[in-house]
């Protein structure tokens, strides 16, 4: 019979080869140093919620919030958080005792050569219990706390997630709405352009009626109007494409279709611009953040891999009956108790817990390269819109200053060839020239717009943390 001192001496050594087999498994990829980022000295101004507002149209205040509401890819991304929280909970819930109360009757013939003996051993008989179980992982190497923390920091990360999702369909809807807007005005540019070449045949009808002018060039003039009345039906198409896909962004059929009209925004609003990279950018993109959390949430992993080389110790109790035969399942002389600890201990798997725990080592690496990712994508994506911006209010002002002068040179070559100074070509010429002024003036401001609503929304536009923050302040 071996004694205590023996069996305790046997444990320890048991532990003790326990704990020297965890693997050397070092992360291989570090994390990018702000510092080196070039970011600038101020923050990013403070952006109000319904930043939309500012434009001033009434149609997108209605439709904005609607898509950020009822937008399938954000429900898709509440659904992924309201998982992640559920984990959470239940990582949570594994770290508190555990009572569960079973029950059994089962009809068994009892073995003659077992502890039972006759008449109950050999023959058919009723056995039962009702049992209360209660057990208790003592987390001793920290292994439960490492899981809870990996659960919390994937949780943090799909709150993040459904952030970054608001940011994106704010782009994405602005993107559309001023689509809309620009095919409305390509359609009003292709309208003039109708007039003016209408206006072209009926000059060129006269001359050639007058015996100044060719059939040719009438023919000339009638197949430019034919192109800038097809052009009146590609947009008119366009615009109806641009509401449907509108509406597909606040989560509605085509019975919504009739509900969005042309867009009436002030596109000279003032929105909240940086001129520089935000000092706090890292700390305003819900994308870098829910990076960041990822980053936590591998960690903890990897520790929660390296406590399964250690051994696992419970607390387990069980009270209730137990009892042969039906009638005498209930009754003072079945019942039952039991209490003790419980240990588990790893010793041979073949390589499992080594293989796991470099995997999670991998984890990390791969979570800290996302991160890096994030990062660098994020400082070009403001910096590439702040370039734009600041090209493209200047576009405006050259190509303001072209369709005047395009005009101008389109009435002079009209009335010098309606007065017979000069031949057809000339004013085709500067007629030509006028529409394509008056096309890139349209692209260059819808461009502006959205270009500074893109570097608004890079910048993390009005986003907090509210969310997040409550998930990462859960014990």
């Amino acid at each position: 019979m071996m004694h205590a001192k023996p069996l305790a001496g046997l444990l320890a050594t048991l532990l003790l080869s326990a704990c020297v087999s965890t693997p050397p498994t070092d992360p291989q990829v570090s994390q990018v140093k702000t510092e080196t980022l070039g970011l600038g000295d101020a923050p990013m101004a403070k952006v109000a919620p319904d930043w939309w507002r500012a434009f001033g149209d009434p149609q997108v205040d209605r439709l904005a919030p609607q898509v950020i509401a009822q937008n399938p890819s954000l429900a898709a991304a509440m659904a992924r958080l309201r998982a992640a929280q559920a984990q959470l909970s239940v990582n949570q819930a594994q770290d508190m005792p555990q009572v569960t109360l079973d029950g059994s009757e089962q009809r068994l013939l009892f073995s003659k050569d077992y502890i039972i003996p006759p008449p109950y051993g050999g023959s058919y008989r009723w056995y039962g219990q009702v049992l209360g179980n209660f057990s208790w992982n003592l987390d001793f190497w920290g292994k439960q706390a490492a899981l809870i923390d990996k659960a919390r920091g994937t949780a943090q990360a799909a709150a993040l997630d459904v952030e970054a999702a608001h940011l994106a369909l704010s782009g994405a809807f602005a993107q559309g709405y001023i689509s809309l807007l620009l095919n409305y005005q390509n359609g009003d540019i292709a309208d003039a352009t109708v007039a003016e070449r209408e206006g072209i045949v009926k000059i060129t009808q006269g001359r050639v009626d007058a015996g100044l002018e060719n059939p040719s060039a009438l023919e000339q003039a009638k197949a430019l109007l034919a192109i800038a009345r097809a052009e009146q039906l590609r947009y008119q198409a366009a615009r109806e494409t641009d509401v449907h896909a509108i509406a597909a962004l606040a989560g509605e059929g085509a019975d919504a279709y009739a509900g969005i009209t042309r867009p009436v925004p002030d596109l000279d609003a003032a929105l909240p611009l940086p001129t520089s990279l935000p000092a706090d950018l890292l700390a305003r993109r819900p994308d870098i953040l829910a990076a960041r959390a990822r980053i936590d949430a591998a960690m903890a992993g990897r520790k929660a891999a390296h406590a399964a080389f250690y051994p696992d110790i419970n607390l387990a109790a069980m009270v209730g009956f137990q009892a042969i035969g039906l009638s005498n399942l209930i009754s003072s002389d079945a019942f039952t108790y039991g209490a003790g600890p419980a240990i588990h201990l790893p010793i041979f798997d073949a390589g499992k817990l080594r293989a796991e725990y470099a995997g999670a080592t991998a984890g990390l690496d791969e979570a800290v390269a996302d991160y890096n990712g994030a990062v660098v994508n994020a400082i070009k994506q403001v910096a590439d819109a702040m370039t734009q911006v600041k090209s493209l209010e200047q576009q405006r002002l050259r190509q303001k200053e072209a369709v005047d002068s395009a005009a101008r040179a389109f009435q002079i070559a009209q009335d010098r060839y309606r007065s017979g100074l000069s031949t057809q070509l000339p004013m085709l010429e500067a007629e030509s020239t006028l529409l394509q002024a008056r096309q890139a003036l349209a692209a260059a401001t819808a461009q502006s717009v959205i270009q500074r609503i893109t570097l608004l929304l890079t910048t993390g536009g009005p986003f907090n943390t509210p969310a997040a923050t409550h998930i990462a302040k859960q014990d």
